[in-house]
């Protein structure tokens, strides 16, 4: 493969930590081993070898989205920083093709004494932008970071999601050619991440390098078609997403499989037993265990916003839209697996011939995990409205179990049959659902009404069948 098509090359790459038991052993090393090569002995070492990582080797093409996971301490961090220059190998080589921005942890790269105006045109500068440029950028740079006023604040006075926001907004304006995330999505509320979610995929659509590094084997399959895997004590793994993905969560759970961790969960687990209320049947050769009533999955629902993204045409505009319960309320707290109304308010500012609503319920990654639309309900008999009509439409259905985190919501209302339709009024992120509690520990949505029962036969009784 030709240079040119490669964006980064990671060649034998190593790195290597000098860990000093106390202060007075970094002296020693300093000045002992020079004074005993002198003498005629061999130099002696103060100090522990610790390897954060040791001959890593990769290449990923351009237009690629590559994944970096691994457990804590795997040095996943110390590798995006030798890729970007930042920190300098003992070993082995790094080799890059293009413009690199990279977002590779909360606050770097901005003074904390320094307003956001000022970071913006500093780190920009780092980044490889002349004033003028920045100048040029600067309000796009401002309206995706959405932090208003704070813009002129000294950037010490910021949360967390403010740093997040300023710090994605400088990289996602400096077009480059290729971009390095450190587990920073997973800060700030759920309109700015989807913001960020679309932001990558315009990149890796416009045929952007992107470098993805994360815990969450869920993202890096939705984003990523390479991975490499990096071990404390094993050689690092290239492959596909799936198949990294797969080693990832293996090696997970064999360090639970371990016989101290299998002895801590005995004891947690130990006393439930004794807890369990079996039902017995007949010669009490088959227990039965009844599983209990599953917890609520409580959802909130942040109203929607006025003042979200949108387009279309414009001749029917989306005034609002709520969740209600049976009693015609408007919730801001709704179970999974209850029955709801989705409602959605328009007006129509034209004559419209073939309206149809639609809603799609959204991820944290931008997965549409639901999408529903009244066309085809409506197909055979056509809604027609007049100009300055107001319409109101309810979707009935059962509230879906959701696994615990952040979704949000596109609302939008067309014109047209199917595929074959005006837009007029598409809402980006138009409301945000959080899933509070959630039984679910993997995947996206649960199954309604679920019941869970045990049956255990003695081995007596088996044996004889």
């Amino acid at each position: 493969m030709s240079s040119d098509e490669i964006a980064i090359r990671v060649t034998n790459l190593s790195k290597r930590y000098e860990i000093y038991a106390n202060p007075r052993d970094r002296l020693k090393q300093f000045v002992m081993p020079s004074l005993q090569r002198a003498s005629g002995n061999d130099p002696k070492q103060y100090f522990n070898e610790f390897w954060a990582l040791k001959d890593i080797s990769f290449e990923i093409k351009k237009g690629e989205t590559f994944g970096i996971i691994g457990r804590n301490g795997c040095g996943k961090s110390t590798l995006l920083q030798m890729i970007c220059g930042t920190l300098s190998p003992t070993g082995g080589s790094v080799e890059t093709n293009g413009r690199i921005a990279a977002l590779l942890e909360l606050g770097s790269g901005f003074n904390p004494e320094f307003t956001g105006r000022e970071n913006v045109y500093m780190n920009g500068s780092v980044l490889g932008l002349t004033n003028e440029e920045i100048d040029k950028r600067f309000d796009d740079i401002v309206a995706f970071a959405d932090i208003g006023d704070f813009i002129e604040q000294p950037v010490k006075t910021y949360s967390s999601g403010m740093y997040v926001r300023l710090a994605f907004a400088v990289i996602a304006h400096v077009d480059a050619d290729i971009l390095i995330v450190d587990e920073a999505l997973a800060v700030g509320d759920i309109f700015f991440q989807q913001k960020c979610m679309r932001y990558l995929r315009n990149l890796q659509e416009g045929g952007g390098t992107v470098v993805f590094v994360s815990h969450d084997t869920s993202a890096v399959l939705n984003l990523c078609s390479k991975a490499i895997l990096l071990s404390r004590n094993k050689d690092a793994v290239e492959g596909k997403s799936e198949e990294i993905c797969q080693m990832y969560i293996k090696d997970l759970y064999a360090e639970r499989e371990k016989p101290d961790a299998i002895n801590s969960l005995v004891k947690i687990i130990e006393p439930l037993v004794h807890q369990a209320t079996p039902q017995l049947n007949g010669d009490f050769s088959e227990i039965l265990f009844k599983g209990e009533e599953q917890e609520k999955n409580v959802i909130r629902v942040v109203p929607f916003r006025h003042d979200a993204d949108f387009f279309g045409s414009g001749g029917v505009n989306i005034v609002n839209a709520w969740f209600s319960g049976s009693d015609d309320s408007r919730l801001s707290i709704v179970n999974g697996g209850d029955p709801v109304e989705f409602c959605i308010q328009a007006k129509s500012n034209k004559n419209i011939q073939h309206l149809a609503f639609g809603f799609m319920i959204k991820d944290r990654l931008g997965q549409y995990i639901f999408a529903e639309g009244s066309d085809l309900a409506y197909r055979n008999f056509p809604i027609a409205i007049k100009s300055d009509d107001m319409v109101v439409v309810k979707f009935s259905f059962l509230m879906p179990l959701l696994i615990q985190g952040e979704y949000s919501l596109n609302v939008a209302v067309a014109e047209g049959v199917g595929d074959d339709h005006i837009q007029h009024h598409w809402v980006t992120d138009a409301m945000a659902l959080y899933s509070l509690k959630s039984r679910l520990v993997h995947g996206i949505c649960g199954l309604q009404n679920l019941a869970i029962e045990i049956k255990i036969s003695s081995a007596y009784q088996l044996e004889q069948k």
